[in-house]
């Protein structure tokens, strides 16, 4: 909620920083999917996303265009009925745009409604509701998506249910994209083919978590980042592609960070690599059993900025100095 309004602060303010370049609608879809899936399992949501024959490219900010088909999702599956359905679709509409649809079988909305959607803070009755919002999500998507060229709509029947969508500009794929290989596969090549750039995998459930540490993360072109949904995930992850640090949550889906933490430092192909939690489990208590079972150092949420760049900058030096020890280790 609080990064809401410092997002709707900053565009009102004209000071909010996007980073337009050709981003590919498959990925984006596909990350989504992975961060919306335990949400819409939890509250019994079937949510069905396009198979893409074409690939399409838009010019947009990644991590905005991300937050945006995040919070229409969420919305399309919190104010969902029992056992509904949400649908996303793409649509080559007019020549040269694109239109992504987000539809659900909620309760629709009233005229009425419909023309109050877009207001600041207005939650449209909603307040009584168990539902946690600030009434601002939708309007920082309207200015997101406007500040990126495309504009955002609504089509409601009261009793049916909404389609929410998303107009964007195509644009031409980036040089070599149509023979890139898969991202997750790819990463660790890369890696080795750049030793200055560093690899953070971070296991998160929490899409607004996630999408914060993005932004963070873009602020640093030597890191790439790597995610998973899970602590079983982030292991299979972890394995595959050897990251330089991991951040993990400690309360996960499935298995705990600290049970996570514990399979990774009994692997000898991962227990050398350092692994700092990052919890809202944040009384004394709670990060001294952290520091105890492992963890290379405990962090709290909500994030400090300076302290979250200072630890992964300690955590990338102590990573940096363990593989100069084992390189000298294996000369010897």
């Amino acid at each position: 909620m609080i990064n809401e309004i410092l997002d709707l602060a900053l565009i009102e303010s004209g000071k909010l920083s996007l980073s337009l370049e050709p981003i590919s609608l498959a990925e984006v879809m596909h990350e989504c999917q992975d961060m919306i899936e335990p949400q819409a399992k939890k509250r019994g949501i079937s949510v069905a996303f396009p198979r893409f024959e074409i690939s399409y490219f838009v010019k947009a900010d990644r991590t905005r265009v991300k937050q945006v088909l995040i919070n229409l999702l969420s919305n399309a599956i919190k104010y969902n009925k029992v056992g509904g359905t949400v649908v996303v679709d793409c649509i080559a509409s007019d020549p040269g745009r694109i239109r992504i649809c987000v539809e659900d079988t909620g309760e629709g909305l009233t005229p009425e409604k419909l023309t109050q959607l877009f207001q600041p803070f207005n939650r449209l009755g909603q307040e009584a509701n168990f539902e946690e919002g600030t009434g601002i999500g939708l309007v920082v998507c309207k200015r997101l998506i406007e500040w990126m060229g495309g504009v955002i709509g609504v089509e409601s029947t009261v009793g049916k249910g909404s389609v929410f969508w998303i107009e964007m500009n195509l644009t031409a794929a980036p040089e070599g994209a149509a023979h890139a290989a898969d991202a997750t596969a790819a990463a660790p090549a890369q890696v080795q083919a750049d030793a200055q750039l560093r690899t953070l995998l971070y296991v998160e459930d929490n899409p607004a978590n996630l999408m914060l540490v993005e932004d963070l993360i873009a602020r640093r072109p030597d890191i790439r980042l790597l995610s998973a949904r899970d602590g079983n995930r982030g292991i299979e992850i972890a394995r595959a592609s050897l990251p330089d640090v991991i951040l993990m949550d400690i309360n996960l889906p499935g298995i705990s960070g600290i049970r996570a933490l514990k399979i990774l430092a009994e692997d000898p192909t991962t227990a050398h690599i350092p692994v700092v939690a990052l919890s809202a489990n944040a009384m004394p208590h709670d990060i001294e059993k952290g520091l105890e079972a492992g963890f290379f150092r405990y962090l709290t949420k909500p994030i400090k900025v300076h302290e979250f760049m200072d630890t992964l900058d300690v955590a990338l030096d102590f990573a940096k100095m363990a593989a100069a020890r084992a390189a000298r280790k294996e000369q010897a």
